[in-house]
């Protein structure tokens, strides 16, 4: 059967977008899932999401990794969603969704999306580096020269290590800049290096908030795929609230996919 898509982005990181509020869209399968964001044989992208109705919420966000598997909060992709709901007539600028982590606002601005994240909860120093949850989990590591960094290498071991083995986790390399953070990221799911990752960059931005004992504040992040921002307020060290996510979300194509 065919079955209608949008494909959006975010500062690079992309997204096949799906709503089901017709209730025409089947359950998909994780070969299924795998097969529309396979960037040879399907559209191609990091992720797919599923918007699909709420009686409290514009809509819930359903979430799904590359390889299938349906996974914990996307933060470029809740942006993306954002947008989609209000491109497809779904929601309007102002909007509040249910995504796996709990309830989401965003706002759609000319320019991009700001997306308020969970709050956190603590930052846990572990193998040189830091630990901390903010809608999927996240390792960051500080260093000095991302430009030659190996990526895939790096990231891949410290994704499948201890104490990590049995869900995994993202990991974010982050260098410290003049004005702000750069930011590169290995994605589990993914299994590779993504232009950006939302929950990420605002992993980076709150782990970099609690070493300088910022108590509020915005930070600007660079990453491949272009410039986000991340807006909190540090309630006490390693307690974040009023978390912000903002940035741009692009449409790139829709169209109609065979799923065979």
């Amino acid at each position: 059967m065919k079955i209608k898509f949008a494909k959006y982005q975010g500062t690079g990181n992309d997204f096949v977008l799906l709503q089901n509020f017709s209730k025409e869209l089947p359950a998909l399968t994780q070969a299924q899932v795998a097969f529309l964001c396979d960037r040879r044989f399907g559209i191609g992208a990091d992720g797919l999401i599923i918007l699909q109705p709420h009686a409290s919420f514009d809509f819930e966000m359903i979430y799904f990794n590359a390889d299938g598997a349906q996974s914990t909060m996307c933060g470029n992709g809740g942006r993306c969603a954002a947008q989609f709901a209000l491109d497809a007539g779904l929601a309007k600028a102002q909007q509040t969704f249910l995504a796996i982590d709990g309830p989401h606002v965003a706002e759609v601005f000319d320019g991009g999306v700001h997306l308020k994240m969970i709050d956190v909860n603590g930052i846990k120093p572990e193998n040189q580096g830091l630990f901390l949850n903010t809608g999927s989990p996240h390792f960051i590591q500080p260093c000095a020269d991302l430009k030659t960094l190996d990526v895939q290498q790096l990231g891949a071991a410290i994704r499948y290590s201890a104490p990590y083995p049995a869900e995994g986790v993202n990991v974010n390399f982050v260098h410290e800049l003049p004005d702000g953070l750069e930011v590169r990221t290995y994605e589990r799911g993914v299994e590779a290096e993504t232009y950006s990752c939302g929950t990420g960059v605002t992993a980076a931005a709150l782990a970099h908030a609690w070493q300088k004992q910022l108590s509020a504040g915005t930070i600007p992040i660079a990453t491949l795929g272009g410039n986000l921002e991340v807006r909190f307020t540090q309630k006490s060290a390693g307690v974040f609230e009023n978390v912000y996510l903002s940035g741009p979300a692009t449409f790139v194509f829709e169209g109609q996919i065979d799923l065979g």
